[in-house]
């Protein structure tokens, strides 16, 4: 089983900044992608950045520009910045680790979120 922390959220004010964290632990057999979802109230879970290993990184288009995703492999850690805040990025915000293991195929790791709350 693989275990998925969230930590970092808080509230500031428009315009600031702030650093998501998630670390990844226990049985972890081989990170396939590591990234960022975010769910507002009354709206649907959405992707706000995704970081494969190895490939290309996306950015939802809200937050290109503003938000930077990175990872630390020898961790298992995949942080976001956050600059530039505004009212509309106010949301928990989960970490999302995929895996693919032999037999079982994808497997998804879903932390409990942290809320992020961004004042006008």
């Amino acid at each position: 089983q693989v275990q998925v922390v969230e930590s970092g959220g808080g509230l500031v004010q428009a315009g600031g900044s702030l650093r998501l964290s998630c670390a990844a632990s226990g049985s972890i057999f081989s990170i396939n992608a590591m990234g960022w979802y975010r769910q507002a109230p009354g709206k649907q879970r959405e992707p706000v950045a995704i970081m494969p290993t190895g490939g290309s990184t996306n950015y939802a288009d809200s937050v290109k520009g503003r938000f930077t995703i990175s990872r630390d492999n020898a961790k298992n850690t995949v942080y976001l910045q956050m600059n530039s805040l505004k009212p509309e990025d106010t949301a928990v915000y989960y970490c999302n680790i995929i895996e693919y293991r032999p037999v079982l195929g994808r497997m998804d790791y879903w932390g409990v979120g942290t809320l992020v709350t961004v004042s006008s």
